[in-house]
C-alpha cells in the first residue's frame, strides 16, 4: 500500500493538492496522512512572560486542528469515494518541516505532495518559502503541485538530466510508478554542452536506459542553453504533464536553491514538479 504524506492549512490551495493525489492515485490502494501544524504565538517565551493565564490556549489550537482535520477527512471521504485509499491525520505543534520529517521516518512514507502559491498577474506558478525550504532538505520525494493545476492524466513526464549520476531503482522508484500506473511516456531532456559525453556519462546513460526499459520512453538533446531555458523551450513543443529532477549536491536544482533571489521568490513551474533527493542513491547501497 503506497504512504503519501500531505501537509495542510486547509486552504483551498492545499485542498487542490490533496485532490490532485487522490486522482493521481486513484486505482491504487493508499493510506494518506494528513497533517496540519500549528506555533501558536504564546509558546514564544516574551509572550508567556507577560501573559502566563493564556497558556491553555495551546489546547484551543490543537483542539481546532483535530477538528478541522476531521471535517477535511469527512469531505473527502464523501467526495471522491474511493475504498481504496484511508485517511489517517496528524496535529503536531512543530515547525511544518520538522513534523514533516518526522512523520515521514516514523510512517514509511513513500511521497510528500505539497500546493504551491499563486502568483497574481503571472503565468508561472511559485513555490511558496515552505515548499522551497522543503525541496532544501528533504531526503524523501517531494511532489509540488501548482495552485489552479487542473487535474490531467499524466502521460508526458519530463525528466532533464546530465547523465552525471548513476542512476539506481531506488532514486528512480515513483517516476517509474507514476509512468507504470498511467502508462506515461518518460522524456529524458540532456542539454548539450557541445562536446562528447565523457565515458562515465554515457555508462550513466546506459544505466538510465536499463531502468526505464520497463515503461516507455524517449531520448532528447537539446542545443547548449540554460537548463531553465531547456525546460521552457521542450514544453513549448512538447506536452508535459510532469516534471522531475534529481536534486544532487552539485545539480543544477542545488544550485538554485542557494541562490538568495531564487529563495525569496522560489522556483518557478506550471506543472507538478516531482523532486527525487540523491541521498536515496547513498542509501541503496
Amino acid at each position: 500500500m503506497k504512504r503519501i504524506l500531505i501537509p495542510t492549512d486547509f486552504s483551498e490551495n492545499s485542498y487542490k493538492a490533496i485532490a490532485y493525489a487522490l486522482q493521481l492515485l486513484k486505482s491504487k490502494s493508499c493510506t494518506f496522512h494528513l497533517l496540519n501544524t500549528y506555533t501558536p504565538a504564546i509558546y514564544q517565551a516574551e509572550y508567556l512572560l507577560h501573559s502566563p493565564a493564556q497558556i491553555g490556549l495551546g489546547d484551543i489550537y490543537q483542539t481546532n486542528s483535530e477538528t478541522q482535520l476531521k471535517e477535511l477527512k469527512i469531505k473527502l471521504t464523501t467526495e471522491f469515494k474511493n475504498p481504496l485509499h484511508e485517511f489517517v491525520t496528524h496535529t503536531a505543534f512543530n515547525v511544518l518541516v520538522d513534523a514533516i520529517d518526522e512523520l515521514v521516518s516514523n510512517e514509511s512514507i513513500d511521497l510528500v505532495v505539497m500546493g504551491t502559491q499563486g502568483a497574481t498577474g503571472a503565468k508561472e506558478i511559485f513555490l511558496g518559502s515552505n515548499t522551497v525550504h522543503l525541496l532544501k532538505r528533504a531526503k524523501y520525494p517531494v511532489l509540488a503541485v501548482p495552485n489552479n493545476y487542473e487535474f490531467r492524466v499524466p502521460k508526458k513526464i519530463l525528466f532533464p538530466t546530465d547523465y552525471e549520476i548513476n542512476y539506481n531503482t531506488a532514486l528512480l522508484k515513483e517516476v517509474l510508478y507514476l509512468a507504470d500506473i498511467h502508462k506515461a511516456k518518460i522524456k529524458v531532456m540532456h542539454i548539450s554542452q557541445n562536446y562528447e559525453l565523457s565515458t562515465e556519462q554515457q555508462k550513466n546513460k546506459s544505466k538510465l536506459t536499463e531502468l526505464l526499459s520497463g515503461v516507455v520512453h524517449q531520448f532528447h538533446d537539446l542545443p547548449d542553453q540554460g537548463i531553465i531555458e531547456g525546460i521552457n523551450s521542450f514544453q513549448q513543443t512538447h506536452e508535459t504533464d510532469v516534471l522531475v529532477m534529481v536534486k544532487n549536491k552539485h545539480s543544477f536544482l542545488e544550485n538554485l536553491f542557494l541562490k538568495p533571489v531564487i529563495n525569496q521568490i522560489g522556483f518557478h513551474t506550471n506543472i507538478p514538479f516531482l523532486v527525487l533527493p540523491y541521498n536515496l542513491l547513498q542509501e541503496a547501497k
